[in-house]
């Protein structure tokens, strides 16, 4: 019955989403301003895929920075290339589509940064919360 009421697993599942946004915007943010300014591609089927995979690669980059406070490097990438892909896919696709119904494509604007990440940070967050509490395991962070 408590299982969903679990203040201390919400601010830490909470945290670790963040860290993933961090990670996963910073990949997929560049990769969009990217086409978006130098390329003449508009097309979703070819820029979304990209920017999944960067964001996903850029997130397990700075889970690794930030875990080689407390282990050596090959076991701050192991554990942050295991980290839940589901989270980070879930992630991508949430913020990719806010933007594509927001702006119409794959666009960044100002105007659509904020709402992008809002639900970027919402769609994965239960779930990283049920990962935590069911099998103790943190998505980043």
């Amino acid at each position: 019955m408590n299982f969903w009421f679990k203040k201390d697993k919400w601010m830490t599942s909470a945290y670790n989403t963040f860290i993933c946004l961090i990670g996963c915007s910073m990949g997929d943010f560049g990769t969009i301003l990217y086409f978006q300014y130098f390329t003449d591609i508009k097309s979703i089927m070819i820029i979304m895929p990209i920017a999944i995979i960067n964001g996903i690669i850029t997130s397990i980059i700075l889970e690794t920075i930030i875990l080689l406070k407390n282990m050596p490097f090959k076991d701050a990438l192991k554990m942050a290339t295991g980290m839940s892909l589901i989270s980070m896919i879930a992630m991508e696709l949430a913020m990719n589509f806010t933007d594509i119904i927001l702006e119409g494509s794959l666009i960044l604007s100002l105007s659509s940064i904020i709402p992008v990440l809002i639900v970027g940070f919402i769609v994965p967050w239960p779930y990283n919360y049920w990962r935590l509490v069911k099998y103790n395991k943190k998505c980043c962070g």
